[in-house]
């Protein structure tokens, strides 16, 4: 009996290592990408609009309100490790200026932000572990905070800016396309009920202004269909350099689709900034079949063999069962 449950635990560990999920795998609310693609052939849209304001303590400096639509599409590429992203934010802005009894207000728009990258997952340590199998005799080891824990899925992540034209949102001298690139981590805590994702960004480095940020988010699962999340986030540049802390919460209507609400505040007093938003994630899910990431040809044949061995299983318990049977 303890050699056929270590089997079936073996294959079902097996089957786990592709990246594709039963339920919509969401970027949102926060700001950082998650280590892990939404499976091969799944297209995923991820939107939301958020209106917020720039207070300045300096009556020099204009207020700042503003609307951001923000889009994202992620689709599944030729492997499960490989995730194409368009990340992007047309945002609608006015500025207010007083001088004396004089207000004056002059509203723009264009694209904020418009990146077309490429994620890969670079490292699995859940694979390992899936492989290893729970402690079949030690319920609280399986479930207790371990070393191993802190080890966590590695992704990279590069890209390109797009911004042409004549774009109020762009630096003096800014060229219209711009590189930028990211290491992603990711550890999943409890099961998966915590999550801690850090995100470490160059962007523009090879322009005038490059900026450097960190992006740490905690999620925590609270209910089957609801989690919350907490962020910080660092941004370091000679043109803007900032910290903010955005909060919110998300509810899976749907397993292909996710609403959620968020805000955000910053430390600084010029500007003093805050924002609010909703958004929706929804995917197409054309995944047909889960690519299994065998690490070498021994575990393909491993995996092979186990899956042969249940079949020949089953194909002797309903034998059994019919010899079983009483006759009429």
């Amino acid at each position: 009996m303890k050699s056929i449950f270590s089997g079936l635990l073996l294959l079902a560990s097996l089957g786990v290592q592709a990246q594709y999920t039963d339920m919509i795998n969401s970027n949102r609310p926060g700001e950082s990408f998650g280590a892990f693609s939404v499976g091969t052939n799944v297209l995923q849209f991820e939107g939301g609009i958020a209106y917020g304001e720039s207070n300045h303590s300096s009556p020099l400096i204009p207020d700042v309100t503003q609307v951001d639509f923000q889009y994202q599409l992620r689709y599944g590429l030729f492997m499960e490790q490989l995730e194409i992203i368009l990340d992007g934010d047309f945002a609608r802005a006015e500025e207010t200026i007083i001088r004396g009894a004089t207000v004056t207000n002059n509203p723009y728009s264009n694209f904020q932000q418009n990146t077309l990258g490429a994620k890969y997952l670079l490292y699995d340590p859940y694979i390992q572990r899936e492989l290893d199998g729970p402690n079949l005799y030690s319920w609280k080891k399986n479930n207790r905070p371990q070393w191993k824990d802190l080890i966590p899925a590695v992704s990279v992540y590069a890209g390109v800016n797009l911004l042409f034209g004549e774009n109020p949102f762009k630096f003096p001298g800014e060229p219209n396309v711009s590189p930028k690139a990211a290491l992603i981590t990711q550890n999943n805590f409890a099961g998966g009920k915590w999550v801690l994702v850090s995100n470490f960004i160059v962007d523009k480095p090879t322009t005038d202004f490059p900026t450097y940020a960190g992006i740490f988010t905690l999620t925590h699962s609270i209910y089957a269909r609801t989690g919350i999340f907490a962020e910080f986030q660092t941004y370091i540049s000679d043109l803007y350099s900032d910290e903010v802390v955005r909060g919110g919460v998300a509810f899976l209507v749907t397993e292909d689709l996710q609403v959620d609400v968020s805000g955000l505040i910053n430390f600084k007093d010029s500007p003093e900034r805050w924002r609010a938003g909703i958004g929706v994630s929804y995917r197409l899910d054309m995944h047909n079949s889960d690519q299994y990431l065998f690490e070498d040809d021994e575990e393909e044949s491993l995996y092979l063999e186990e899956k042969e061995r249940r079949e020949k299983e089953r194909r002797r318990m309903r034998r059994q069962y019919q010899v079983d049977q009483p006759k009429e």
